[in-house]
């Protein structure tokens, strides 16, 4: 999965709107609507803030680490 499927599959499963995760993360729909859309080129500091909304964590790891 990318993130934007998990940031929607999250927010279906709170049965949120994505208006209501923006207004909660206080970014715009149009922004979270991106996100979920995969835009390549998104504010991390935002990114991060629907995130914290939703339950969600962002992480990183070395590459071919961890399966």
């Amino acid at each position: 999965m990318t993130l934007g499927a998990d940031v929607r599959a999250r927010r279906r499963e709170l049965g949120l709107l994505q208006v209501d995760v923006a207004d909660m993360a206080v970014v715009s729909e149009r922004f979270v609507r991106e996100l979920e859309h995969d835009k390549p080129t998104l504010r991390l500091d935002k990114v991060s803030a629907v995130l914290d909304v939703l339950g969600l964590e962002l992480r990183s790891q070395v590459r071919g680490a961890g399966g």
